[in-house]
């Protein structure tokens, strides 16, 4: 446990005042980062003065930036005395979760093991993540709606492996529709599997992510897994399973509705998918759309929507969705570069 001393300085010029925290040597290291980049992260997004030195942080300031900075310290030195790895990345997100009082501790969000694999754990990484992973727990069909990158199947399918694990579910039953392919399926080259294949790939490389690579093949024979395009669902009535659809915006309104109802006994649905990526030809609606319509409001369907604040593949990827949103709003707001950093107009 960290030991934390307070001593406020008032001057006669202007209110300040200092905060003294002592760190746990053990935990000094994780919370300032190899080569001290967190406490650079730290620096730049605090308004409080930042010193170390062996394991005291001293922070000063006025009182309201030194109250922020001690808050912010004391949470990372949470998460990192529950084991999370603590990344610049995961102190920018922490000070953002903060800056809502109505939002969970980062502490809370950051150390939640969903599964683990030698020695990778999955966690979410946001608040919007771990509410996601919550409904999840919490309801029988989830949707999980948001860009590209948020994590939305990913968590869904470590969340199915663990429930796999656990004996919740008997079997994993992981779906796309193809519609990326379209009319255009017959013209790929090889057997009906190999030209279905590409779409399935993303499911099955993240399957690997969380399972022995080796044990895959046989469990997958023996119907325990079951990674197969939305068009094989059809007339089937699934019990026992933890089911994911992913790509559910290239779903129409009758495939999102023959899916729904395949759902049976001891069963939980996992839907999938980014609404401004739609593939269906000729304009039609999107069967993702249609059931947020229709099915909001009705008890054990949860609709989790994740934004670009949630994006956690390079940080580039949050910059690149939200450029494309004000394009298609307009082009309004839009962020003029000059010398490699944004200013606004």
């Amino acid at each position: 446990m960290s030991h934390v001393t307070h001593a406020d300085q008032p001057h006669a010029d202007q209110p300040h005042a200092e905060t003294v925290v002592e760190v746990a040597p053990e935990r000094i290291i994780g919370l300032l980062g190899a080569g001290d980049v967190n406490l650079r992260v730290l620096e730049e997004l605090l308004d409080a003065d930042i010193h170390v030195r062996s394991n005291r942080i001293t922070l000063s300031g006025t009182a309201a930036e030194v109250a922020t900075a001690d808050r912010v310290v004391a949470e990372l030195l949470d998460v990192v005395g529950r084991g999370a790895p603590l990344t610049p990345d995961a102190v920018r997100r922490s000070v953002t979760m903060l800056a809502d009082p109505t939002a969970e501790s980062p502490a809370q969000v950051l150390s939640l093991d969903i599964i683990s694999r030698r020695g990778k754990t999955i966690r979410p990484k946001t608040l919007n993540q771990k509410r996601y992973v919550d409904a999840i727990d919490d309801n029988t069909i989830v949707f999980g709606v948001g860009p590209a990158g948020t994590g939305k199947t990913y968590l869904a399918m470590a969340k199915a492996v663990a429930a796999l694990q656990a004996k919740e579910v008997t079997r994993i039953i992981l779906t796309r529709p193809a519609v990326e392919a379209g009319e255009r399926l017959g013209f790929l080259p090889g057997t009906l599997s190999e030209k279905i294949d590409p779409y399935l790939r993303p499911l099955y490389d993240a399957l690997h992510d969380m399972m022995d690579p080796e044990a895959i093949p046989k469990l997958m024979a023996a119907g325990v897994i079951e990674v197969a395009p939305l068009a094989y669902m059809r007339g089937r009535t699934l019990n026992d399973s933890f089911i994911i659809l992913d790509e559910a915006q290239n779903t129409t309104g009758e495939q999102m509705k023959m899916f729904l109802t395949r759902l049976g006994f001891g069963s939980k649905v996992v839907v999938t998918g980014d609404v401004t990526q739609v593939d269906l030809p000729g304009g039609a609606e999107s069967g993702l759309n249609a059931a947020a319509r229709i099915l909001e409001g009705i008890d054990d369907i949860h609709f989790s929507r994740l934004t670009s604040a949630d994006v956690v593949r390079h940080r580039l990827v949050a910059n690149i969705v939200d450029a494309y949103d004000r394009d298609e709003n307009g082009g309004g707001n839009r962020a003029v570069r000059r010398g490699g950093r944004e200013r606004r107009p």
